[in-house]
């Protein structure tokens, strides 16, 4: 277990949705009652404090990888440890394989409260869309006093900035299938007043399981050029300008093919989306920077199934050019079968496809 030195307590810290903190970080944004620093405040005035970053599957690593990068530079904290707790439950399936949201959330549930028990962290950065598309139906965000953050509302944030700039372009969405199927992003999009026409949805099966096998391999290059002349047919005719959000962690890892899929296909976007970089923006406000001459990083990473060496090294090598501490602890992560409970929320285990992880 990280050791911890101190606990937030006296109120309730329910930082979800990300709107709260966003608003903080885009210009222009109206400022809550409930503001980021204000929540935020115990957080921030540690010596030590340990940050957890959960997904189902290795794609919440390169978030993990630049938080840790940047709370270096920062140097807010004295000591800051980094949990990443892979949350899935099966190599024979993921969140996606399931067809219950009920299920879905039962095991996500197991996964945060088992999180909680283990290593009580002080912040929770729930680094995938398809966990963070189901977070709020948990038992576990009705009850926690743990700040919780998710990526899906610093996708549609960024989303927004960029349709707001350019009236007349589109934005296609390349997600899994429960994102998709949640439809948060284009409710929250449509909510803000932009067109749902404007808004053109991509599901991406299978693709997170090759990237992690290898992000840069010629299958996953096919497999990405497949998905993007798909997206490029649902718009037709008319060639509006074009964003690109990648609305999985995983999908970063592979940037260079996708800008290769669209320049293959004739289409140069106005800009490539990833949230990632904006999810965690919050953390580092300069009001409390250089507190300390230097910050103690120490990374942990934890998982009840096997990371296979394959997938170890093709993530490992992305991760090592920008972070080796976060390769350093991918390579040497500690294996948990009794993780988290999972297995008596599915009511039927022959529907677990062999699909392997899925953000």
């Amino acid at each position: 277990m990280i050791p911890k030195t101190t606990k937030m307590t006296n109120k309730r810290l329910l930082i979800f949705p990300f709107i709260f903190l966003a608003m903080f970080c885009f210009p222009g944004a109206e400022r809550p009652s409930f503001g980021r620093e204000d929540a935020l405040s115990d957080l921030f005035h540690e010596k030590e404090v340990t940050i957890a970053v959960v997904d189902s599957g290795l794609g919440g690593l390169s978030i993990m990888a630049e938080a840790a990068e940047r709370t270096w530079d920062w140097r807010g904290f004295r000591k800051a440890h980094f949990i990443f707790f892979n949350a899935l439950f099966s190599n024979q399936g993921g969140y996606n394989s399931l067809k219950s949201l009920t299920e879905k959330v039962s095991i996500f549930d197991s996964a945060l409260r088992s999180l909680e028990k283990k290593y009580q962290p002080d912040l929770i950065l729930i680094g995938c869309n398809t966990l963070s598309s189901i977070y709020t139906e948990t038992f576990f965000s009705k009850q926690t006093e743990i700040p919780v953050v998710g990526i899906i509302d610093a996708g549609v944030e960024l989303i927004a900035q960029n349709l707001k700039a350019h009236p007349e372009s589109k934005v296609i969405l390349f997600a899994t299938q429960t994102t998709v199927s949640q439809s948060s992003h284009k409710d929250r999009l449509v909510e803000k007043g932009f067109l749902p026409e404007r808004i053109i949805f991509q599901a991406c099966p299978d693709l997170v399981n090759y990237i992690e096998r290898n992000y840069g391999g010629s299958e996953t290059e096919m497999l990405i050029f497949a998905y993007v002349d798909e997206a490029l047919q649902k718009i037709g005719a008319h060639k509006a300008p074009l964003f690109v959000s990648l609305n999985c962690t995983h999908y970063g890892y592979s940037i260079g093919l996708w800008r290769k899929a669209f320049s293959d296909l004739g289409v140069t976007p106005l800009a490539f989306l990833n949230p990632n970089s904006k999810m965690i923006d919050f953390l580092f406000p300069a009001k409390y920077s250089d507190r300390y001459k230097k910050t103690d990083i120490f990374m942990h990473v934890v998982s009840m199934v096997e990371i296979g060496q394959e997938k170890i090294a093709s993530i490992g090598t992305y991760l090592n050019t920008y972070s080796p501490k976060t390769a350093h602890a991918l390579r040497n992560y500690e294996l948990n079968g009794d993780l988290f409970e999972w297995s008596r929320y599915i009511k039927n285990r022959e529907k677990i496809s062999s699909i392997g992880s899925e953000e």
